[in-house]
This record gives C-alpha cells, sequence and structure tokens, in this order.
C-alpha cells in the first residue's frame, strides 16, 4: 500500500533562552530525531496539558540518587548499631560487677553526666557545629569534673 504524504506546515521559531535549546536538543537525541520533529513533538505535548518527563531530568537523577543514598545510610546505621552492641558485649564481659555499682550517688552520678553527654551532643546537631562544639562541650565537662 503507497504511503500518503503527510502535509508539513512551515513554522519558523527563533529561540532566545539556551537552556530551552539546549533541552530540545537533549530530546532530540534521546529520540534520534531532527530537532524540528523534536520542536513540534514539544509544542504538542505543551498545547495537550500533560508533559512527559524530561529524558535527563535532572530532578528525576537527584530523586534516584536520593534514594540510594539513604539506602546507603540506612545500612551503615544497621552497622552503626551492631558495632555499638558488640562494643557494649565486650565492655562489660570485660568489666566485671561490684558492689559498689549499686551505689545510689555513683548511679545518680552516672546518670548525670551521660545527659550532660545528651545534651551537648544535642546541642551541637542543634546548631550545627562540629569541630567547636565539641571543644566546648569538653571543656564544660572537664569544668564540671573539677568541682566538688
Amino acid at each position: 500500500m503507497p504511503r500518503t504524504p503527510v502535509k508539513a506546515h512551515r513554522v519558523q521559531v527563533y529561540l532566545t533562552d539556551a537552556k530551552i535549546a539546549a533541552a530540545l536538543a537533549r530530546e532530540a537525541r534521546a529520540g534520534r530525531m531532527p530537532v524540528s520533529q523534536a520542536a513540534g513533538q514539544a509544542i504538542a505535548r505543551g498545547l495537550r496539558g500533560a508533559p512527559r518527563a524530561d529524558p535527563e531530568d535532572r530532578l528525576l537523577r537527584l530523586e534516584l540518587g536520593l534514594r540510594d543514598h539513604m539506602r546507603a545510610m540506612g545500612r551503615d546505621m544497621q552497622i552503626v548499631q551492631e558495632l555499638v552492641v558488640e562494643l557494649a558485649r565486650a565492655f562489660f564481659l570485660r568489666l566485671p560487677d561490684v558492689a559498689a555499682d549499686d551505689d545510689p550517688l555513683l548511679r545518680a552520678s552516672v546518670e548525670a553526666r551521660i545527659e550532660r553527654l545528651l545534651d551537648a551532643t544535642a546541642a551541637r546537631i542543634v546548631s550545627g557545629r562540629s569541630r567547636d562544639a565539641v571543644h566546648s562541650a569538653e571543656a564544660t565537662l572537664d569544668a564540671q569534673r573539677t568541682v566538688p
């Protein structure tokens, strides 16, 4: 069956935005078509109102990269948690229980030191500082240790 020729309408467009020209060229390369056909398809999509994603969509790449990063971070956090448990296990195996462990004054002192450490850590996380906050927290803890 002979092909019926499609009547082409000539439209000349001047693009002043280099980003649009580059996106159009990328779309033409991705679709393996001339730039004029890619421009026609882009105009048709725009007029239909349902735009298709850019083949080299930067937002999509960022989203996929973030998903991969979060997956890796979850795995890393699980490894860190398991290491902390193993460290605690080794610590408790080597540290014998003594009668002084049941002293309420000692327990209160340990709890107060842990609370100060957690407060300093939370303050460092909230402020976004790391090295300066560490030195400040260490100086505070040192000062509190010397006070009777």
